[in-house]
């Protein structure tokens, strides 16, 4: 159960849109995160959406690497929030707003410490 299927990737430009345009954020330091709770129509997923600005990380290959790991920290505690899909699901988006590549250990802890504090 531990996958990351297309469904639950953020990918149409609408609903891109409106998460930027009405959603709300925090900051758990690399990340921003900003989400958009959506009340619960049919089966729909959460869905995420990781995005690793060019200003910051001029090579691809570094891009690739943060946005690799923070969809791995998502793919493996994404059931933190999953119980919650009854009654509404959440389209998320991470941003990574650090200037340095961090390990993948502070990108997990903190991707779940952002998971938490959603779930409430």
């Amino acid at each position: 159960m531990n996958k990351l299927p297309k469904s639950e990737r953020l990918h149409s430009k609408k609903q891109i849109e409106q998460l930027f345009c009405q959603g709300t954020s925090f900051t758990i330091y690399p990340l921003r995160v900003v989400y958009l709770k959506k009340p619960q129509m049919s089966k729909s997923p959460n869905q995420v959406l990781v995005s690793i600005p060019k200003k910051n990380f001029k090579k691809a290959v570094d891009r690739n690497k943060l946005k690799r790991r923070i969809k791995e920290a998502y793919r493996l505690h994404k059931q933190l929030i999953e119980h919650l899909q009854a009654r509404f699901y959440f389209i998320i988006g991470y941003i990574y707003i650090g200037k340095e590549i961090a390990d993948y250990e502070i990108i997990k802890d903190k991707l779940k410490q952002s998971l938490l504090r959603l779930k409430e």
